[in-house]
């Protein structure tokens, strides 16, 4: 219908243009009788659609038009650089022809489906294609980094509850946690701060994205808050938000996936295109659930900016698991870990793997009149269990020592029930239900024991006993719970060995505060309750669970740890391996021992801890490096590492050596007696203290530590 009413519409316009009008009227005339109502209104709103066509028509003929001026003029074609130094880019502006539409990013960066987009994009987004010519390469400005900040310690909570924020019963649990510690956290403060006077501290901007307690996770923890859930991650996340505030550092806080989104400034869509400017933060702390939320805002920015992230990581992850092509090949896969981070990236509850760096959590510390108080209201035959869960007393054979136990002391539970007293609690046991944290205090304050049943590992609560005054009561596991023998740790990126529940209180406290023995063992048990009613022991807190010990440990690790600059060659390029004073090593044999120092006279080179913390240790065969050094009474230190990765070390070690290779190994370096091999590190992603193999020697980095402050060595801070 519309062909025919141009045609005739196209017949008027020539008749219009003669003198004939006497035909003209002839038509007009027919044209209105045969016409059917409302056509002409219809003819009139099918011409205003092709008026608005061809204003689109035209729009996109400029366009191109525009475009083949680029390609037709001087600066040549839209064509496909030949670059050797470019090997993707052809096959990369293949992909984005047949794929750019798949992600809105490409277009929010002016990806349009022509070709000359494609190579503007992987020229100047990413880096796949070179720079182009004919581009006007000033038109992204070079941003000057922030200028740099002095960071004054803050004992106003006000600004952090704020941004704490509301809604969960998460979020709920820490502010009160905050509130409560207020006052310990300022009166640190202070104390950290005389000890550190005239000391220059830089204010960094730090974002903290708790993953782990978004929606898009799951967040599985909020819901079982008030229902006996588990609240260590919990504990230690408060602890880390108050101590980076009291510090002073500029801090932004996510718990959600759009806050994460907005601070990290990535362009829309599904993470496919990388952050073009600067990243706006110096330090990110997240949990491996926001590390998978940061891959997929992130995507390619990740492998850019993924220096700077620091991973919340209860159990600890070894760098075997940590590289991902290294653990794919070798059987180290699991679902976490495989992110390819330097391995002190990696934040534990505890110092229980030197690979990585151990952040902690603060337990509340006690006055003068408190202690006093304690130790006068103590009653000797009062017992309280570690369990708030009823199914952490599903424990095979519990009845036994729980009988041996009510024989002598009045037992104690803080089991949650809604309505029925849990019938896996037995009926002599005296159960409040869950406690509020200071009624629990009170609590913990009155009793002299505190039992563990085995479950749940490694949490915050043994510490809060002990630092009531109680003595912890734990099972020795024999054998030891490894990912390779028990169902909780299977998966985790971790060959650990946990010779208890708690190996840290069994290792760093010990008797008298902590006791681990054979559960199963009925006669030890009842001696061991005996004893422990007869022994008095005043409460206890290690320094680095104080709130002092925290705020100077990540004060230390935040002027200190730098994983963004690329670390010097060592030893230095063009070197002529031969050391200043003429010495064939730089190493010096520490007297009487079989252990080596860094020669003082040997050239200083930078380094954190600083070299002169170094001891360098040969382990026995089927030894990690980890037991070598606190065999020696040291901690293994990773980052001395590549100090050590010479084959000077070897020699200095007594260490005949037939052949020197280098080789990716997680056990490297290391001396092979059978074959007189030395094999060297060759990936500095793989230096590891855990590990160890019958057929090697390992040779370890090793370094002293402060009292008290088992991350950090004489001359850390």
């Amino acid at each position: 219908m519309l062909e025919v009413i141009m045609k005739r519409m196209d017949v008027l316009s020539k008749l219009g243009n003669t003198t004939d009008t006497h035909r003209l009227d002839e038509l007009s005339s027919a044209l209105d009788r045969i016409q059917p109502i409302g056509l002409v209104e219809r003819i009139q709103a099918i011409a205003q659609n092709m008026s608005d066509m061809a204003v689109r028509v035209e729009q996109i003929l400029q366009r191109s038009m525009a475009y083949n001026r680029v390609r037709d003029g001087a600066f040549g074609q839209c064509e496909i650089p030949k670059d050797p130094r470019y090997p993707d880019c052809p096959s990369k502006m293949d992909w984005m022809r047949a794929r750019w539409t798949s992600d809105p990013c490409y277009a929010f960066y002016g990806v349009d489906g022509s070709d000359c987009s494609f190579l503007i994009y992987l020229s100047e987004v990413e880096w796949f294609c070179p720079p182009l010519a004919w581009r006007n390469q000033t038109t992204t400005p070079t941003l000057k980094p922030p200028p740099k900040r002095q960071a004054v310690f803050q004992s106003d909570i006000g600004a952090l509850m704020e941004q704490v924020g509301t809604g969960k019963e998460s979020l709920s649990f820490m502010k009160r946690r905050i509130r409560r510690l207020a006052a310990q956290w300022a009166s640190a403060a202070r104390r950290l701060d005389d000890k550190l006077r005239n000391h220059w501290r830089e204010q960094k901007r730090i974002l903290v994205h708790v993953g782990f307690l978004t929606e898009e996770s799951g967040d599985v923890f909020s819901p079982k808050v008030l229902k006996g859930g588990p609240l260590g991650e919990m504990v230690q996340w408060a602890d880390i938000l108050t101590a980076l505030h009291v510090l002073g550092h500029n801090l932004k806080i996510s718990f959600s996936l759009k806050e994460l989104h907005g601070f990290l400034g990535v362009p829309p869509g599904r993470g496919s295109c990388p952050l073009t400017g600067p990243l706006p933060f110096d330090l990110i702390y997240t949990d491996y659930h926001g590390l998978q939320q940061m891959k997929q805002l992130m995507g390619l920015s990740l492998r850019k900016h993924k220096c700077h992230i620091r991973v919340i990581d209860t159990f600890g992850t070894e760098p075997a698991y940590n590289h991902e092509e290294y653990a794919t090949l070798h059987g180290y896969r699991t679902n976490w870990g495989y992110w390819n981070l330097h391995g002190q990236q990696y934040m534990t509850m505890f110092p229980h793997t030197p690979d990585n760096s151990f952040m902690g959590f603060v337990a509340e510390e006690l006055n003068e009149t408190e202690r006093l108080n304690i130790q006068k209201n103590k009653v000797k035959n009062m017992a309280v269990v570690y369990g708030k869960e009823a199914n952490m007393w599903k424990l095979q054979g519990k009845e036994k020592f729980l009988a041996i136990l009510h024989r002598h002391m009045e037992i104690h539970g803080t089991v949650y029930y809604e309505t029925q007293r849990p019938p896996e609690v037995p009926a002599f046991v005296k159960n409040h239900g869950l406690l509020p944290q200071q009624e629990l205090q009170q609590l913990l304050r009155k009793a002299k024991l505190f039992i563990g049943f085995g479950f749940p590992y490694e949490g915050p609560a043994p510490l809060e006993a002990i630092a009531n005054g109680c003595i912890f009561l734990q099972p020795k596991f024999n054998p030891p719970h490894s990912s390779l023998n028990h169902e909780f740790f299977r998966g985790k990126p971790t060959s650990r060995e946990v010779s208890s529940q708690h190996p840290y209180a069994e290792q760093y406290i010990g008797r008298p505060h902590v006791i681990t023995i054979d559960f199963n063992n009925s006669e030890e048990f009842d001696a061991t309750i005996r004893e422990i009613m007869r022994i008095n022991v005043e409460p206890f807190l290690p320094y680095e669970y104080t709130c002092e010990g925290m705020l100077e440990r990540l004060h230390a690790y935040i002027q200190n740890q730098d994983f963004c600059s690329p670390e010097a060659p060592f030893p230095p390029v063009n070197s002529s391996q031969t050391w200043l004073g003429s010495a064939p090593s730089p190493f010096n044999l520490l007297p009487n021992s079989r252990i080596l120092t860094w020669a003082s006279n040997t050239s200083s080179f930078s380094s954190w801890p600083p070299l002169t913390a170094l001891r360098v240790v040969a382990s026995l065969e089927s030894e990690s490096c980890v037991k070598a050094c606190q065999t020696a009474g040291l901690i293994c230190e990773p980052a001395l590492y590549r100090f050590i990765n010479i084959r000077e070390t070897f020699s200095a070690l007594d260490f005949q050596c037939e052949g020197v290779e280098s080789e990716k190994n997680h056990l490297f370096p290391a001396f092979s007696a059978e074959h007189a091999e030395c094999s060297l590190q060759q990936d500095p992603l793989l230096f590891s203290c855990a590990g160890s193999s019958a057929k090697y020697r390992r040779l370890c980095p090793c370094r002293d530590f402060r009292n008290g402050q088992v991350a950090l060595c004489k001359d850390c801070l």
